[in-house]
């Protein structure tokens, strides 16, 4: 359950990365109302994830979440270049999320 929360927390955290985008430098009023609720649900589901997994492992993971989030959004949504280069990077990134999970890396609480 603990990663399931930490996927949301990451989900949370590109939320909050395209609303400050869109927040102007916090001069539109919704865009940075959005930044500030996903902001919070995004650290509050962190804080719970490190309940049960080390810090390190579920810090590296909620912030490749939202690089990996942001870097694809880039691409679909703002038209940022996809080189081959770039989409590797992208695929480093989720594969050393996906190796920090099968490592089995949850704190035993017993």
């Amino acid at each position: 359950m603990a990663w399931i929360i930490l996927v949301v927390a990451g989900i949370f955290e590109i939320v909050w990365a395209i609303a400050l985008k869109y927040s102007e430098g916090f001069t539109k009023l919704w865009p940075s109302v959005i930044f500030i609720a996903a902001a919070w649900l995004s650290f509050v589901c962190l804080s719970f994830a490190l309940k049960h997994i080390p810090m390190g492992s579920a810090y590296a993971v909620w912030t490749g979440i939202g690089a990996v989030g942001i870097a694809i959004v880039g691409i679909v949504w703002f038209s940022e270049p996809a080189t081959l280069l770039r989409v590797g990077c992208i695929a480093l990134v989720l594969i050393g999320i996906a190796g920090l999970k099968l490592t089995g890396s949850e704190i035993d609480i017993t």
